[in-house]
This record gives C-alpha cells, sequence and structure tokens, in this order.
C-alpha cells in the first residue's frame, strides 16, 4: 500500500516559485503531481518513474516545472518557476503501479497553491 504525503504550497506572486514534496511510503512504478483549480477538472501536470528517471510534463508547464526524486529520502520534488495566476490549484501528488500517464489509485490530501496577480 503506498502512502503519499505532500508538503510545500502556500501563496506567492505572479513570475515566483514554489517548491513541492511528496513523500512516498511503499513501491510505486511513478509519481506525478495533479493539480485541480474550482469547476475544473483534475489534470495531470507532471510524473517521473521511479527508478527510470523518465518524466512527462504537460505542455503548459514544460519550461516552467521541474519534477525531481530523491531516492534517499523517497520523496518526489516539484519545482514551479514563472507561476502565474493560472498555475492557482489544489496540487496533488499521486502513485501508479504501471504507467506515467494513468492508473494513479493512491492519492495525497492535496495541496493548496495560490498565485496572486
Amino acid at each position: 500500500q503506498v502512502q503519499l504525503v505532500e508538503s510545500g504550497g502556500g501563496l506567492v506572486q505572479a513570475g515566483g516559485s514554489l517548491r513541492l514534496s511528496c513523500a512516498a511510503s511503499g513501491g510505486t512504478f511513478a509519481v506525478g503531481w495533479f493539480r485541480q483549480a474550482p469547476g475544473k477538472e483534475r489534470e495531470l501536470v507532471t510524473a517521473i518513474t521511479w527508478t527510470g528517471g523518465h518524466t512527462y510534463y504537460a505542455d503548459f508547464v514544460k519550461g516552467r516545472f521541474t519534477i525531481s526524486r530523491d531516492n534517499s529520502k523517497n520523496t518526489v520534488i516539484l519545482q514551479m518557476n514563472s507561476l502565474n495566476p493560472e498555475d492557482t490549484a489544489v496540487y496533488y501528488c499521486a502513485a501508479s503501479g504501471y504507467s506515467l500517464y494513468q492508473g494513479y489509485t493512491h492519492w495525497g490530501q492535496g495541496t493548496q497553491v495560490t498565485v496572486s496577480s
């Protein structure tokens, strides 16, 4: 059973940066970061395989967000730069047993990211 705990998030001005962490216990194939803004569907932002280092980025974050892993700490990091108000959402980390793109069955509790203009 995979358990995920997010930390980080908060309030930042447009153009600023934030760093989210996801501590994962238990084995998994991939860890992804999703976000859900009010009135919108949850969307996959980025993901990384736990052992192979393969990554995926949604087009709307390419060049601004970076996902990385610290296997010694069983943690996945999401570094978010050049934030804009459209990035405001609750961010969730999730674990998939077989794919970067689907099969996310274990979820963290979510952390709020708010970007002011």
